[in-house]
């Protein structure tokens, strides 16, 4: 099916089914690829690591943040 086929097609949809194939297709390429948020996560936690080691973060127990967050949301 060409382009010009499938925008045919995709425009007969009613509104509601439209809207979902539009969010599909904008979430298609928005999102990163397996490998993108592999390498996005691997970035932040080695930058994460280094603030650990110069000693710009605090470490922060997880008992503590998880106090903190129930205490935010009560």
């Amino acid at each position: 099916m060409s382009l010009e086929e499938l925008e045919n097609e995709a425009l007969k949809l009613g509104i509601e089914e439209r809207a979902a194939l539009a969010e599909k297709l904008l979430l298609s390429v928005d999102a990163p690829s397996d490998a993108e948020n592999l390498s996005l996560w691997v970035a932040e936690a080695e930058r994460r690591l280094k603030e650990l080691r110069d000693g710009t973060a605090e470490e922060i127990p997880a008992e503590e943040v998880f106090r903190r967050a129930r205490a935010a949301i009560s």
